[in-house]
C-alpha cells in the first residue's frame, strides 16, 4: 500500500500545531521545577509516551467509543476547556509560599493530556478517521511525526528555558496562563455552539 505523503505532511503539520510543543514548554517546565534532572527526563519521557498511545487509541477506537458512551465532540471540547481554564488559573496565580507543596510526580494529567493529547489533537484525528478511514497508516505516520517533533522540543525544553532566567520564566508562566485562559475560553465556546447546534429545530 502506497502512502500518501503530502497528506501525511499536511496531517502531521497541522498536528505538530495542534500539540503546540513551543507553549507547552514553560508549562512542563513549571509542573516539573521541583524535580531532579534524571526524575524530570524520566517524567517527560513517560508521560509523551502515554500522551502517543492515547492519541493512536482515538485515532483507532475512538469513534467507536465515544459512540458506545454517547459522548459528543461539544462534550470534549467544554471538558478539556474547563480543565485547561484550572490549569491556567493555578499558572497566573501560583500558591503562597506558605501553602503545602507536595512533590507527587504528574501522571497523565496534566502533561500527557491535555498537554500534548489535547481534546483539540484528539478532534483532528477523529476527524481524519472519519473522513477517510481507508488512510488510517497514513494517519498513523503523520501522528507519529508530529509527537516525535513535539517530543525533541520538549526534552530540550530545560536547555531552551534556562536561556531565559527565572525571571523571563514566570513572565513567560504567565503568559502562558492568560493565553490558556482564552484558549480554555475559546474551547468552551466551541463546544456549547457546537451543542446548541445539535439541538432540534424547534417545531414550527
Amino acid at each position: 500500500m502506497s502512502l500518501d505523503w503530502p497528506a501525511i505532511a499536511a496531517a502531521a503539520a497541522t498536528l505538530f500545531f495542534v500539540m503546540d510543543p513551543l507553549g507547552n514548554i514553560p508549562i512542563f517546565n513549571s509542573v516539573l521545577a521541583r524535580f531532579d534532572t534524571a526524575t524530570r527526563r524520566r517524567i517527560v519521557a513517560r508521560e509523551l509516551v502515554i500522551a502517543l498511545f492515547i492519541l493512536l487509541g482515538f485515532l483507532f477506537a475512538g469513534n467507536a467509543v465515544m459512540s458506545f458512551l454517547g459522548l459528543s465532540e461539544s462534550a470534549l471540547q467544554l471538558s478539556g476547556g474547563v480543565l485547561l481554564f484550572v490549569i491556567a488559573l493555578r499558572m497566573i496565580f501560583p500558591r503562597q509560599a506558605g501553602e503545602e507543596d507536595t512533590v507527587e510526580e504528574p501522571f497523565i494529567v496534566p502533561l500527557a493530556m491535555p498537554m500534548v493529547a489535547g481534546p483539540s489533537a484528539i478532534a483532528i484525528l477523529l476527524l481524519l478517521q472519519a473522513s477517510e478511514p481507508e488512510k488510517i497508516l497514513d494517519w498513523t505516520v503523520a501522528l507519529f511525526a508530529a509527537w516525535l517533533a513535539s517530543t525533541v522540543i520538549l526534552a530540550l525544553s530545560p536547555m531552551m528555558m534556562r536561556v531565559l532566567g527565572n525571571k523571563g520564566l514566570r513572565a513567560l508562566e504567565r503568559l502562558m496562563g492568560m493565553l490558556l485562559i482564552m484558549l480554555s475560553t475559546q474551547m468552551m465556546l466551541n463546544g456549547v455552539a457546537e451543542f446548541v447546534a445539535s439541538l432540534p429545530a424547534p417545531a414550527g
